[in-house]
């Protein structure tokens, strides 16, 4: 399918730009916020997709104006040979930029690779420098592999590589003036994002969400003056500041205190082929099973596009009556 389509527009006229793509659901460490400490049950091998599934998959949404892809997991650097996919999705017309969510355990080994095949953005999960919040946080240890990830980055040419940290109240306040410090000495971006409840042990609570303008003023209150940033694209979800005197670039995602639904042009694949248009959604279509019943391009593309005119105004965390989705990070992708 190479001829251009209609835009890929919902029932309030958002048009979708922009594919995460999860490639496993199995990981090496265990986030409290994402995964169950043991006993986790990951999908057969024979049932997540396959490279060219993906690579097709993703040709499709480019027909109908994806220009974006996240590679997500799970963690996406443990499947191998990932980089060959990234040159998959490099040869696709429309294909704009290609970026991966990581933690960044395996990346020293990877990180060449990823570059030569045509990564163009690193979004690396850090949040502490640590070794006991790590394992508090990861109920792994692993800290120094992490780091070494991110200087191993930096050393291949990666330019645009940005720190994920999720804020937890009670368990992050006192990493928060460290990692920025750390960013800024590093050149790096910074974004702090709220708790959210996809959490597998129902963790979760508004108690125990730290909000971005919390996260603000303890730096502000240290390091400077914020002052608002340019926003090269309208629905990223983060409100990014810099700082008034010196460089240095921090971003907030706040999507428990300030949703920002209303320009959200996400549209998300799991793993194992279930087409998502939320995060928080509670239905999910079977592009997997179309796929290996030998559907035309066609067929995958009215799926897709059932998906997405699906989609609700918002996700309702602020809601009284939200539910949280039966599924947990892990197993949909960030």
């Amino acid at each position: 399918m190479s001829k251009q389509r209609p835009p890929l527009t919902d029932s309030l006229g958002r048009i979708h730009s922009n594919l995460r793509m999860s490639v496993t659901d199995r990981c090496n460490i265990r986030c409290f916020y994402c995964m169950p400490e043991e006993n986790v049950e990951f999908k057969p091998r024979h049932e997540l997709l396959t490279f060219e599934e993906l690579g097709r998959f993703a040709r499709i949404t480019a027909s109908m104006g994806v220009n974006k892809i996240r590679i997500t997991g799970g963690e996406p650097l443990v499947r191998n040979n990932l980089a060959s996919l990234i040159v998959e999705l490099n040869s696709i017309v429309g294909i704009e930029d290609i970026a991966l969510t990581t933690n960044a355990m395996l990346l020293a080994n990877q990180a060449e690779a990823l570059r030569q095949a045509g990564l163009n953005r690193l979004n690396i999960s850090l949040d502490t420098l640590n070794d006991d919040t790590f394992f508090r946080l990861s109920r792994r240890r692993g800290i120094d592999q992490v780091l070494a990830g991110i200087e191993a980055a930096q050393q291949v040419g990666f330019d645009m590589i940005r720190l994920n940290a999720i804020a937890i109240r009670g368990m992050t306040e006192s990493e928060i003036l460290p990692l920025a410090r750390f960013a800024l000495e590093r050149q790096l971006e910074l974004r702090f994002i709220e708790f959210m409840p996809l959490d597998a042990d129902d963790n979760w609570g508004n108690e125990a969400v730290l909000t971005g303008s919390d996260i603000r003023n303890t730096i502000e209150a240290e390091l400077g003056k914020l002052e608002p940033a340019t926003r090269p694209d309208p629905s990223q979800p983060a409100v990014d500041y810099q700082f008034t005197k010196g460089k240095g670039r921090i971003g907030f995602i706040n999507p428990v205190s300030k949703p920002f639904c209303e320009t959200c042009n996400r549209l998300r694949i799991t793993a194992e082929g279930k087409i998502r248009n939320c995060l928080f959604s509670h239905q999910e279509w079977d592009a997997r099973q179309l796929m290996r019943d030998d559907a035309s391009d066609s067929e995958i593309e009215q799926l897709i596009r059932a998906c997405v005119l699906d989609k609700k105004a918002a996700h309702g965390i602020d809601t009284p009556d939200f539910q949280k989705p039966e599924r947990a990070m892990y197993q949909i992708g960030g």
